[in-house]
């Protein structure tokens, strides 16, 4: 770690709560939900949040642009909508006389975009995306156009709803740090949400920071996550994780081989570490721990995996596959902890 560092780690710490307080304002329950959504905003990367209609998805987006008084912009995502309506296009206008082309920005010239229903939208217009999430940048007419930073993507979808749709390439889900599932609430956090959104006066978000400082604190947070001490044998077990996942690393007869036909690429391995940074600076520390990592798991690699015939055949998810295959690597690695 630096010795001079970009902000304290209790700072970060305090306005991390700060933020997760105010949305359980507006969002009733769904704790582990907001956790994942915030560290995989701190860790840099892009969230796709998977649930049926209702729940809270979009309210989630808007409330934490406001928290922060970051841009926000949100995208309806339906058959028809066109790559430029993401993007932006270039206009013929009239200046003095003459015919220039100027460049008009489309919704993707934001700080937080929400990609509303994103497997409503075609292949060629979710593949729009794809730069703007890996890059920072799109190029429109040969010309590249640099994105504001911090720049988050919140897609939602829909699971149960097939028809009409077009299910995310694994290139595009491997974009996305995390996949988080949003649940149904308990009975009671139901009439919590009845009692709130039913009366004269609704609740509300306020901001966090103010506008004017939210983004360079961002950007120091940022880089305060990448000064987290990673150990040795952490970052040799994240490599032991993901590997498990390769159907070739183990034997023939095993769990991955059975239930995998391709794992998780590098990116899992960095969307765990980059987790279990923002996760340690959460929890009080400098370091990243064992428990942090298998906290992450299951958020940063269960959209990563493409799992074989004979597990589509037996309805098996994603996360029993990940179970299956890691728990014993994860009970090895804790016993061999705990013995050194």
């Amino acid at each position: 770690m630096s010795a001079a560092l970009p902000m304290q780690p209790e700072e970060f710490r305090k306005t991390f709560h700060a933020i997760q307080s105010e949305l359980s304002r507006v969002i009733v329950g769904q704790t582990d939900v907001l956790e994942a959504f915030l560290v995989a905003f701190f860790a840099g990367g892009h969230v796709l949040l998977e649930g049926v209609p209702g729940l809270g998805k979009t309210l989630l987006a808007k409330s934490f642009a406001k928290t922060l008084g970051l841009t926000f912009s949100r995208v309806q995502c339906t058959p028809d909508l066109m790559p430029a309506d993401i993007l932006g296009t270039q206009l013929v206008v009239d200046r003095d006389g003459r015919k220039i082309f100027e460049f008009a920005k489309g919704p993707v010239f934001t700080h937080i975009l929400l990609a509303d229903e994103i497997n409503r939208a075609t292949p060629k217009t979710q593949s729009a995306l794809l730069e703007a999430m890996e890059e920072r940048q799109v190029t429109i007419a040969g010309t590249t156009n640099k994105l504001d930073e911090p720049f988050f993507v919140i897609a939602t979808q829909n699971p149960i709803e097939m028809a009409g749709t077009f299910p995310l390439p694994e290139a595009q889900l491997d974009r996305f740090l995390f996949r988080v599932f949003v649940t149904y609430p308990t009975p009671e956090e139901l009439g919590q949400i009845i009692r709130q959104t039913t009366t004269a006066e609704m609740p509300s978000v306020n901001e966090v920071l103010p506008s004017a400082e939210a983004k360079p604190w961002m950007l120091k947070a940022r880089q305060l996550v990448r000064e987290v001490l990673v150990a040795r044998a952490i970052e040799a077990h994240v490599v032991r994780l993901v590997s498990a996942t390769h159907p070739h690393e183990g034997s023939e007869e095993g769990p991955a081989a059975r239930w995998i036909r391709y794992g998780a690429s590098p990116r899992g391995a960095q969307a765990i570490l980059m987790g279990a940074k923002v996760l340690a600076l959460v929890r009080g520390r400098v370091n990243i721990s064992f428990e942090d990592v298998d906290h992450i798991l299951p958020y940063a690699l269960n959209h990563r995996l493409v799992l074989s015939f004979e597990a589509e055949a037996e309805r098996r998810s994603a996360q029993d596959v990940l179970r299956d295959v890691l728990e014993p690597v994860r009970q090895a690695a804790h016993a061999s902890h705990h013995t050194a």
